[in-house]
């Protein structure tokens, strides 16, 4: 794919999610909103989404409102294994639900980064880690392929349904690789294709932004994990996610080719 090719999808997914952080602060609904891991006026509706994926009533009470804005397609948190004092990455963190419940897993001693591309979440996130006294987390403008994250400076990555979203995939789980310290992991939460998909939803931008077209094959996601040097790779699909990734696009039939899954690798402690 040439850089032109990935700016022009990165641009897409930018404007897509920046309509979805806009509808949530007005009250409204939007374009792939609706069917992207669903943002919806209505915080009753989110959070229904929310506990479909995995989150308990405890997580949605503990994050500032408007936090959880229904985005995703599972919960990272439940399989990072967080402890206190840890550093930890949340790729795509969107208005900061994630970074918020990692927040309260590393305590004032531990530390959370969000990287988003896109400025209004940037904006959503900072004024709910402002309105819910979250002083160890901050959120840093930038992409999951060029990370502004030092060097092996991170213990843990999490990210929810955001790497389907990039062009460059194999780029992102070598920056991965570049910011985690030895002995560093990743959970991540996540879709993948369990088979080709058509070129009709490869090439619709609407399906991009909506989490189906930039679904990768599992021995795809494997290849470029061990490129990056990534051992204990374990990926597992979750068959019950069809039943939600249905709602993302009725009637397409996306649920015929791509399904959640938890991606879980390990940076080996002598890298």
């Amino acid at each position: 794919m040439s850089k032109t090719q990935s700016d022009k999808i990165r641009q897409n997914v930018r404007e897509a999610y920046s309509g979805v952080a806009e509808a949530s602060n007005t009250g409204d609904c939007c374009g792939e909103a609706s069917s992207c891991c669903g943002v919806s006026e209505d915080e009753q509706i989110n959070a229904l989404i929310s506990t479909r994926l995995g989150y308990s009533q405890d997580d949605l009470d503990s994050v500032p409102d408007g936090a959880d804005m229904g985005l995703g397609c599972g919960n990272p948190r439940a399989i990072a294994s967080l402890k206190p004092g840890e550093v930890v990455l949340d790729l795509g963190s969107g208005g900061g639900f994630d970074a918020f419940l990692a927040a309260r897993e590393v305590g004032d001693s531990g530390h959370v980064i969000g990287i988003d591309m896109t400025p209004a979440m940037l904006s959503k996130a900072r004024a709910n880690a402002e309105k819910g006294g979250f002083s160890q987390v901050e959120f840093r403008l930038g992409e999951i392929e060029h990370l502004p994250v030092a060097d092996a400076t991170v213990d843990v990555i999490i990210s929810n349904c955001v790497i389907n979203l990039s062009p460059d995939k194999s780029q992102v789980f070598r920056e991965t690789w570049r910011v985690l310290k030895p002995g560093g992991r990743l959970a991540i939460s996540d879709v993948v294709a369990s088979t080709e998909l058509p070129e009709s939803m490869r090439n619709d931008p609407y399906l991009h932004s909506a989490c189906v077209a930039g679904a990768s094959l599992i021995s795809d996601l494997e290849s470029w994990l061990e490129a990056a040097g990534f051992t204990q790779i374990a990926i597992q699909p979750k068959d019950a996610s069809r039943e939600f990734i249905k709602d993302w696009a009725p009637g397409r039939g996306i649920e015929d080719y791509v399904i959640s899954a938890t991606i879980e690798a390990v940076k080996p402690p002598s890298a």
